[in-house]
């Protein structure tokens, strides 16, 4: 082979190696930072990974180990509630949390074998605990209409307030507009069910946002039964009456086209 020839071929494995690297590169979920010490990945529906500094938190872990073989191990798990959406325990058992610390409700802890009681912090609506230089406040989650008193009942379940450097990120889990929610403050990233029957419409989830105003709002656990909730309705909403607050859309279901 003439000299000529080996660069043409080194040329061409290079251009097939870059292509095939951007290729990869256009499959990645879109990831939000904020000033570029939090990224936010959406995993589905409830379930979302957080990297901040050399910490990674799992926020509701499910849907098996698969999903979260691209991340990093957990430093930090939060589970909001018992239902199978938010609470796996084979997904929390084929994890490796040999060095994670678990915030999760009573009702929670209760579901969870002895062999995690180390592990596990136990948060009551209301309190909060310090851990990995993040402040977790304990929100109350619930229903609010009769009809759906029974999905999440009062005091049972928790959202979460994360305290990250001055940064204050809130996720709601399953609830309502609640007056907790309406009475939050500073909040930098709110990320806000709206899902039928089980928590509220998207006029009710605007209407909370418009009065607590955080800075960003990302709508997620917006699959229902049977019906999708319709985000750009709420976008639509919050903008009407405030333009300052941006909502950020992001991929929650990547294996259906919502």
């Amino acid at each position: 082979m003439t000299k000529s020839n080996v660069y043409i071929v080194l040329l061409l494995f290079f251009l097939i190696g870059c292509k095939e690297k951007s290729s990869r590169k256009t499959t990645q979920k879109s990831v939000m930072t904020v000033e570029e010490d939090v990224k936010i990945h959406p995993i589905e529906h409830a379930t979302a990974v957080l990297e901040w500094k050399e910490f990674t938190i799992y926020i509701d872990p499910v849907g098996g180990l698969e999903k979260f073989k691209p991340y990093a191990e957990p430093d930090l798990i939060l589970i909001t509630d018992i239902h199978g959406d938010h609470f796996s325990l084979e997904t929390l058992q084929a994890l490796n949390t040999e060095n994670a610390k678990i915030i999760v409700p009573q009702v929670v802890a209760d579901k969870i074998p002895e062999e995690f009681t180390p592990q596990i912090d136990v948060l009551n609506n209301g309190e909060s605990k310090e851990r990995f230089g993040i402040t977790v406040e304990a929100i109350p989650m619930y229903n609010l209409r009769e009809e759906a008193l029974k999905f999440h009942t009062k005091g049972r379940g928790n959202g979460y307030v994360l305290n990250m450097d001055g940064k204050r990120l809130y996720f709601s889990g399953d609830t309502e507009d609640i007056a907790e929610m309406r009475a939050l403050k500073n909040i930098d990233m709110a990320f806000i069910c709206m899902n039928l029957p089980y928590t509220m419409t998207e006029e009710s989830a605007a209407d909370a946002v418009l009065e607590f105003k955080p800075k960003q709002v990302y709508p997620y656990h917006y699959r229902g039964r049977p019906d999708v909730s319709d985000v750009t309705k709420f976008r639509t909403l919050v903008h009407k009456t405030n333009q300052k607050i941006e909502v950020v859309q992001l991929d929650w279901y990547p294996n259906n086209d919502l």
